[in-house]
């Protein structure tokens, strides 16, 4: 984590939530019999109004399925989206409309914009596509200035090969904005960005946030992206989120193993980094018990062990985490050893699988 964090708004309840997400599951089978691939595997997840969720977790944890199908691209295999108080649309027609309200903005922008488009073109094709009865060049114009582009017709004749890095990814932002949308799915935002570029696109972020409303879901690997950005930050682990609470809670103060991992790693964490063993485990044979456990450095330590806990890591599941900003953990052993001050049961959040 680098600086301190931007002020944030305060963590939204779940009766304010503008997305909500409960029991989500989706697998995609397996090849000549093999047992389907678990990518999200009972996922409950709330964003507020105006609010920024950041989810967080290594490569094939499931963050960017789990994204994707918030969006209507993947189909779910249960469970159920909400979306504004309604149920996401299944049909083409009724997804269409919803993609103007909800919008992905992609990780790397030279692989998201046409070559042969100029910005202009790239900006105004949401516009085309849903069939926008305004003022097509006021539009493009808004939202690019929107995204740090001014003056805007500055840019309408470039090419994207014309553009730094920086700019790209904010014509890629501005692209979403033109469609006026309440929520944005950012998959690795400033991933491929230099770091001289990334504290300017967060900012940008945070500031359509301030003046849109805007919510946001950050897909990210980047835990001090998240302390800088987030409001709430929700830690995934195999298809299932296994922390989640208000950022500067869950990376002060980690309950979950993983997270703990994953943050002693950055540069500024203290004490030696936590090397984790292997790889993560294959997501069509979840292994019974914590789905952690088998790379678990408080199980291997016998930390479990002394705690009382160590067989339940190895052979009980532990329950979905529910939604909402509670602040809560799925580790046997966090739920001994640190029970979250004043709030019991109702911070672990448990529901039935």
């Amino acid at each position: 984590m680098t600086s301190t964090p931007t002020t944030r708004n305060p963590p939204t309840s779940t009766a304010s939530s503008l997305l909500s997400v409960e029991g989500l599951r989706v697998a995609f089978p397996g090849r000549r019999g093999a047992p389907a691939a678990r990518a999200v595997d009972g996922v409950d997840l709330d964003i507020g109004r105006g609010e920024i969720v950041a989810l967080v977790g290594e490569s094939g944890c499931g963050k960017t399925t789990l994204a994707r199908c918030l969006l209507g691209l993947v189909p779910p295999t249960a469970g159920r989206v909400t979306f504004d108080g309604a149920p996401l649309p299944r049909s083409a027609r009724a997804l269409k409309a919803y993609r103007r309200r909800a919008q992905l903005v992609l990780q790397d922008p030279s692989g998201s914009l046409n070559p042969r488009h100029t910005v202009y073109d790239v900006v105004a094709e949401g516009l085309r596509i849903h069939g926008h009865a305004g003022d097509e060049r006021t539009a493009v114009a808004e939202a690019l200035s929107r995204a740090g582009l001014r003056p805007p017709e500055r840019f309408f004749l470039r090419y994207p090969h014309e553009l730094s890095g920086g700019q790209r990814q904010r014509v890629v932002i501005a692209g979403a904005l033109v469609l006026e949308p309440e929520l944005l799915v950012a998959d690795e935002p400033v991933a491929s960005l230099d770091a001289s570029v990334r504290g300017e696109i967060l900012a940008l972020l945070l500031r359509l946030r301030t003046e849109l409303g805007l919510s946001a879901l950050v897909v990210t690997h980047d835990l001090g992206l998240a302390w800088n950005i987030a409001d709430r930050v929700a830690v995934m682990y195999l298809g299932r989120i296994v922390e989640t609470g208000a950022v500067e809670q869950v990376l002060t103060a980690p309950r979950h193993p993983y997270t703990q991992a994953l943050l002693s790693v950055l540069p500024e964490a203290p004490g030696a980094p936590v090397v984790l063993s292997g790889e993560p485990p294959d997501p069509s044979h979840v292994t019974a018990g914590c789905r952690f456990h088998v790379r678990c450095q408080i199980l291997a330590g016998g930390e479990a062990e002394r705690a009382g806990v160590a067989d339940a890591c190895r052979h009980r599941e532990l329950e979905i985490l529910r939604g909402g900003d509670a602040a809560q953990v799925a580790c046997h052993w966090a739920r001994a050893e640190q029970p979250a001050a004043g709030t019991g049961d109702a911070a672990v959040g448990r529901r039935p699988n």
